[in-house]
């Protein structure tokens, strides 16, 4: 797809799809794992019909998202090295959070606060889904008691943190006006990447 004089392109369409993808499994993976997380959340398991059914779905809709994530990870890892650079946005993230975006330093394609979800959601990835291996019993009966009842708890605990990522994720998206435009129409406007990622916006413009 073309972009226009006044467009700025910021992901392809198979970043953009992968990433929904990985935004569905969540909800189906994360719903079906809720359902046996506390008694009162088991009705959700009618979402996937039944209990029964949700906990065959679930492990598989976990490696599902695993496998999604692992093709965006290739895709941005790269991007989202940490540098000096995000260092000194850190130190002035309470002026980003008073809405003082003229005092932030500049950043490039991603700002520090981007990188951290990226890497909190990849951590959490992998310890959920090498955890969730150690009670997944049909795979691997053998495995011992103690080592299941550590494989719960961590799971429990990335999940928890997988979770609140997510809503700030979401909820910095909504946040900053016209981010959400980046993933369902791959570009960004000039003033927009002018405005929020001032390093990035002047690479793009030299190529």
């Amino acid at each position: 797809m073309k972009t226009s004089p006044n467009e700025l392109r910021r992901y392809d369409d198979n970043t953009r799809m992968n990433h929904w993808a990985i935004a569905l499994l969540f909800f189906a993976a994360g719903l079906s794992g809720l359902a046996f997380f506390h008694p009162s959340l088991f009705f959700l398991s009618n979402l996937f019909g039944g209990g029964t059914w949700s906990r065959i779905l679930h492990p598989y809709l976990g490696v599902a998202m695993f496998l999604c994530f692992l093709g965006l990870y290739v895709r941005l890892w790269r991007e989202n090295v940490m540098n000096a650079q995000d260092k000194a946005w850190l130190d002035k993230a309470g002026e980003m959070f008073k809405g003082n975006k003229e005092g932030m330093p500049p950043v490039g394609k991603y700002n520090a606060g981007q990188k951290l979800v990226f890497w909190l959601m990849s951590i959490s990835l992998l310890v959920l889904l090498a955890t969730g291996a150690l009670f997944w019993h049909a795979w691997f009966p053998d495995l011992p008691i103690l080592a299941r009842r550590i494989g719960v708890l961590l799971h429990a605990f990335s999940a928890v943190v997988l979770v609140l990522t997510v809503i700030v994720h979401v909820y910095a998206a909504i946040w900053v006006k016209g981010t959400t435009r980046a993933m369902t129409r791959g570009t960004v406007t000039p003033g927009w990447a002018r405005m929020n990622h001032p390093l990035w916006y002047e690479e793009m413009k030299r190529k």
